[in-house]
């Protein structure tokens, strides 16, 4: 079979893969302001409560924090203000009770999809017999078992993204946090992924927080859509999906789902790049500046779909 092509389902041993407790997660007074060539403060006072096993989805627009959050969540980034638990533990560095899966699958090109998802076992000293059983068993949950020798690069960009999310819940992490996982599929291969997500997450039991810019993704795959002000971000809807589990893509086309995205865009009438622009253009003013003066916004910046403007991969200079 040609590796390059979607597998079709994300198949499972149930009794290998029993539901877990996931995690409790609690935010309470999150601030973070960037420093250097510029100063950006981009959470302002952020409460958030996650129940144990529950699904939350985060929505704002561009550049408004949501990855920033998100690594915060996953120890990456110290608040400044403010302090994250898991399960009532503080968060004060990478924690391995967190899965983490980028926008993009940030694979290591040299290595097979069975040693990608190894590497995180190796690090944590696993010895050979146990990654390699850990390893087999996530492939087949992901659906990739036939494809555990093949490298990233003969992979399709779907196939990649599910050895990340293997690779994510390889230290059997209680929290997932996805950083729009799909963004970069096709409308169909996105709304199927979004099932498999789901199916995923009823074997696991694993906590899920989900960033993302589709708002049916959010109501379809959430608990509960949490929604997020322009920069610097504030929680300012936390809106209850309420749909029964578990769903199906026809569900899509319910009268609930457009209820409630519609909801959901109500809260979000705000938070578009034109309201950004004009918050801009009213701080600048007392700066001495006007609206002209100020450098146009590169158009990628404000691209659907494109990451957040901070990444902490990225050397701060870089355009």
């Amino acid at each position: 079979m040609d590796p390059a092509r979607e597998p079709a389902t994300m198949t499972a041993t149930p009794s290998v893969h029993a539901p877990g407790a996931g995690a409790g997660i609690s935010l309470n007074g999150i601030s973070l302001t960037f420093r250097g060539a510029r100063t950006t403060r981009v959470l302002d006072t952020i409460d958030l409560e996650v129940r144990r096993r529950e699904v939350v989805a985060l929505i704002g627009p561009n550049g408004c924090g949501k990855s920033t959050l998100l690594r915060v969540l996953a120890g990456l980034i110290k608040a400044d203000g403010g302090a994250v638990a898991i399960d009532g533990q503080p968060v004060t560095g990478p924690d391995p009770r967190v899965g983490l899966v980028f926008q993009e699958p940030r694979l290591l090109g040299w290595r097979s999809a069975e040693s990608n998802v190894r590497f995180p076992m190796e690090l944590a000293g696993w010895s050979r017999e146990r990654q390699e059983a850990r390893a087999s068993d996530l492939l087949g949950l992901v659906g990739l078992r036939e494809y555990a020798r093949a490298r990233p690069g003969t992979l399709s960009g779907g196939t990649r993204q599910r050895v990340s999310i293997a690779r994510a819940l390889a230290l059997e992490p209680s929290l997932l946090l996805l950083d729009e996982p799909f963004s970069a599929l096709d409308a169909l291969t996105r709304e199927r992924f979004n099932l498999e997500l789901l199916r995923l997450w009823e074997r696991t039991g694993t906590t899920i927080v989900l960033v993302t810019h589709s708002i049916p993704e959010a109501v379809f795959i959430a608990d509960r859509v949490v929604v997020l002000s322009p920069r610097p971000a504030r929680v300012v809807a936390d809106i209850a999906v309420g749909m029964p589990r578990p769903r199906r893509l026809v569900d899509l086309d319910s009268a609930l789902v457009s209820s409630l995205a519609a909801d959901v865009r109500a809260h979000l009438a705000d938070t578009t790049d034109d309201a950004i622009a004009m918050e801009e253009a009213r701080r600048a003013i007392p700066a001495g500046l006007t609206p002209k003066d100020r450098p146009a916004r590169k158009h990628a910046e404000t691209e659907p779909g494109t990451p957040a403007w901070f990444d902490p991969f990225r050397p701060e200079d870089e355009s």
